[in-house]
């Protein structure tokens, strides 16, 4: 229904460039996950732990400056999003989406619980990734199991393959079903 209700510009130029847009996003993540993958393979020192002694302003924390700086910060609003629309789309938890003017109590507590418990993972999250090495004022570099190369290690390989897999899923499905439309009204 919204789609029929979207202008011709939103149809044709809006929703292309936003996905195209997310499909960026997307694909730089993974690339800076993988290139992440051989740092980890390469050199001791790309392991996610806490910055010792590196004053804000002081040491830059991204190899391409403000721009690579913005570009973390986009990438982790980015994860963010996706995350939160991944665990709201998750069969386990499309009941406790809020409904409008209808939401028990219980229900809101149970969103806020969430989201709290997802926006603390985040920074772990990205710094896990190789997204950033900035601490966000949390030093959550100081967790053991961060030193773990192969938990590191793992965690990075998986998040590249299943990200990688579902993006080429999604395309290809997309390709796939504008195929099967092109071909079927011909034919």
């Amino acid at each position: 229904e919204l789609r029929h209700r979207a202008s011709p510009w939103q149809r044709n130029l809006g929703y292309p460039l936003v996905m195209l847009g997310l499909l960026a996003l997307t694909g730089i993540s993974v690339l800076i996950v993988c290139f992440h993958v051989l740092e980890l393979l390469l050199d001791d020192a790309a392991m996610p732990r806490g910055i010792q002694d590196a004053s804000l302003g002081q040491v830059s924390f991204s190899i391409f400056g403000s721009f690579g700086a913005a570009l973390q910060v986009v990438l982790i609003f980015y994860l963010m999003l996706s995350s939160v629309v991944g665990f709201y789309s998750s069969p386990l938890f499309t009941r406790l989406l809020p409904e409008r003017q209808d939401t028990p109590l219980t229900k809101i507590i149970g969103n806020c619980v969430s989201l709290l418990v997802l926006s603390s993972a985040l920074p772990v999250f990205s710094r896990t990734l190789g997204i950033t090495r900035f601490d966000l004022l949390g030093d959550f570099g100081r967790f053991n199991w961060l030193g773990n190369f192969y938990i590191v290690f793992l965690y990075n390989m998986g998040f590249a393959a299943l990200t990688t897999l579902c993006l080429v899923k999604r395309v290809s499905w997309a390709v796939q079903a504008e195929l099967i439309r092109a071909f079927g009204e011909d034919g």
